[in-house]
């Protein structure tokens, strides 16, 4: 049996929803868990209840006991920094909400739809520029697959995390989206192969090959360090079945702030069949300021990146802009 198939055996298929059942959600455990300071607790204590606590046991595993500056920690750890307010810093930084108006269907640009499939995911990044999204207000995926344009040549499934949906309804996604007369091609965003690789089970794969629309994966990780024996495995299993696997990071300060980081990053990606694609500014989200580039360190390691890597492996540097065509490309530069 090779590690493919090992990977994705009837009794790992399902080991994914017990995974993410069994994510740390409380605080005090995530402490005692990992030996953190407790000085930092009663703050993180405010911010998870603003922004709760979800980290699952596979991205648990990676985290360095004791280390409350671990690269993964810092992603996932609640902290009382999330409460103080920044300035340019608001609840909807890419003005999504009032373009979703209950739909579910976002048209950010040309001739590609993107779907908001579901408000859950597997893990909560701190960061995340969709923390105070609306979602209990959107309507479903099916409903917004009605609702595509008659000029959508792609459709992006996104959330939330498209992947905490069962394998049955990513199937029912596939074959009615492939029934729109204008979609050419179907793209996922994911940070499940990351946080949970179990997720890659064998009918999910099988539904990817299958699909009689080319479909991309694009995932989500930070660090080298996230990519474990197991991530490998799952992003190479992806791989054999998409038609791209493509990551997408984000510039973050005291987890990724350094040309070495990121070249090991890019290594270990490729490594495990997964293209560099964006790395992305902060989306100035409220809570999320503590992580904050400014634009001129930003482009000196995107630049120190660049020069430690063969251009196949440089993700681009990019702004996204609320009602932007398109995103901005960002020039590195030392």
């Amino acid at each position: 049996m090779d590690d493919t198939t090992a990977h994705t055996s009837p009794s790992h298929r399902e080991r994914w929803r017990e995974e993410i059942a069994a994510a740390v959600r409380d605080p005090d455990i995530l402490w005692t868990r990992l030996r953190l300071p407790r000085l930092l607790l009663p703050a993180g204590r405010r911010a998870a209840e603003a922004f709760p606590l979800l980290a699952p046991e596979p991205l648990l595993r990676r985290i360095r006991p004791g280390d409350p500056d671990d690269p993964i920690l810092r992603q996932i750890l609640p902290l009382g920094a999330e409460l103080e307010a920044e300035p340019g810093f608001t609840a909807d930084p890419l003005q999504e909400a009032a373009q979703c108006a209950g739909t579910g269907l976002l048209h950010k640009y040309a001739g590609r739809s993107l779907i908001v499939a579901t408000g859950a995911c597997a893990v909560h990044c701190r960061y995340c520029f969709r923390r105070h999204f609306p979602y209990a207000g959107e309507a479903g995926w099916r409903s917004a697959l009605e609702q595509l344009p008659g000029d959508a040549e792609e459709v992006i499934l996104s959330g939330g995390d498209p992947l905490t949906l069962d394998d049955e309804a990513l199937e029912e996604f596939f074959a009615r989206a492939a029934d729109h007369p204008s979609v050419q091609r179907l793209r996922m965003h994911t940070r499940m192969p990351v946080a949970v690789p179990s997720r890659v089970t064998e009918r999910l794969l099988e539904a990817i090959a299958a699909s009689r629309l080319p479909v991309v994966v694009v995932v989500h990780a930070n660090h080298p360090a996230e990519i474990d024996d197991e991530t490998e495995r799952a992003l190479n299993a992806l791989e054999s079945a998409a038609r791209a696997v493509l990551n997408q990071s984000v510039l973050l300060r005291g987890v990724n702030d350094d040309a070495d980081c990121l070249a090991a990053l890019s290594r270990r990606l490729f490594d495990a069949g997964c293209l560099p694609y964006y790395l992305h500014l902060l989306d100035p989200v409220d809570g999320a300021a503590h992580f904050q580039i400014d634009d001129t360190e930003a482009r000196r390691i995107a630049a120190e990146t660049a020069a430690r890597l063969p251009g196949y492996m440089v993700p681009r540097l990019v702004r996204e802009h609320p009602g932007a065509s398109a995103k901005t490309v960002i020039t590195p530069r030392l």
